[in-house]
């Protein structure tokens, strides 16, 4: 294609593919459509009926901004300051962990759980243990009408992100936001049906052999659990253990690295019993789940 062609949607998006795709991109027409969307405000469908529409020198100019940033290892939905997420749209920053599909498994889970309770009367009580953006909670109160949430992070940045996105899907007033270590700062008398966590479980080994984008751009606080990877689990199992009522569940996002070991923290508990680690989408380990039971 010479130089003296103009340069349209269709061929800036065939530029940055083939760019992304040379740097080691796995998604590199993805990612150059949603950056392109996001300059022109407007959907990624909406390009495919403006192929042939030329682009102006300062949106170019706007492009070539992020299309860079993405090449030195900022992560798109940074960019985009955007990330879907059970079919809903979350706004992120680098403050919170980007969400991931395989956290969606903790929604399936617990919205199973739900339907299976025969009383649905009384409000049912969740806690989301490292909230973040706040996907496990919004997405809580937004399939479960009777749900009482308590959105708790360690994070005050975090938790101001949690309460964006809980007002953007109209659940902000069955969430209440908690600035708490676990549940150091959350009072002692409140219990709950259902704990949720996705919370950081990377080893120090792991960390070095995370992605770039990943290691150098997402919040340790929410990735590095120690050097284990177990330390962050064994705290919230023996945390939530006082905190859940008799038969209510704890639900952990874990790595597959780590399965048997969480599963031998949760046995070691007195109050829990080990129940089942749900596999994702690609068969992996990937939530625990565990029931509290009488002393």
């Amino acid at each position: 294609m010479s130089e003296d062609q103009p340069w349209t949607i269709g061929r800036l998006l065939t530029w940055t593919t083939d760019f992304f795709a040379e740097r080691g991109s796995e998604s590199p027409r993805l990612e150059a459509e949603i950056l392109l969307a996001k300059v022109r405000d407007c959907s990624r469908i909406e390009l495919y009926t403006s192929f042939a529409e030329e682009v102006d020198e300062a949106m170019r100019g706007a492009y070539r901004q992020l299309v860079r940033k993405r090449a030195d290892g900022t992560p798109v939905a940074y960019l985009v300051g955007k990330r879907e997420f059970y079919s809903l749209e979350f706004h992120v920053t680098p403050d919170v962990l980007i969400p991931r599909p395989e956290t969606e498994m903790v929604v399936v889970a617990v919205l199973d759980l739900v339907k299976q309770d025969p009383v649905t009367e009384r409000t049912v009580e969740v806690a989301d243990l490292g909230t973040g953006s706040g996907v496990l909670a919004v997405c809580v109160a937004k399939h479960v009408p009777h749900a009482q949430v308590a959105a708790i992070d360690v994070s005050e940045a975090a938790l101001e992100i949690a309460r964006g996105n809980a007002l953007q899907h109209n659940v902000l007033d069955r969430i209440e936001f908690l600035h708490s270590d676990l549940f150091a700062s959350v009072p002692t008398d409140k219990k709950f049906d259902y704990i949720l966590s996705n919370p950081p479980y990377v080893s120090t080994a792991e960390m070095a052999q995370l992605p770039v984008d990943v290691r150098e751009h997402e919040p340790h606080l929410a990735l590095h659990a120690g050097a284990r990877g177990t330390e962050l689990v064994e705290r919230l199992v023996s945390e939530s253990a006082d905190r859940l009522v008799e038969g209510a569940r704890l639900l952990i996002e874990i790595s597959p690295m780590i399965a048997s070991e969480v599963e031998e923290i949760i046995r070691a508990s007195p109050h829990l019993v080990f129940e089942q680690t749900i596999p994702d989408h690609a068969g992996r380990d990937r939530v625990a789940q565990a029931r509290r039971v009488s002393s």
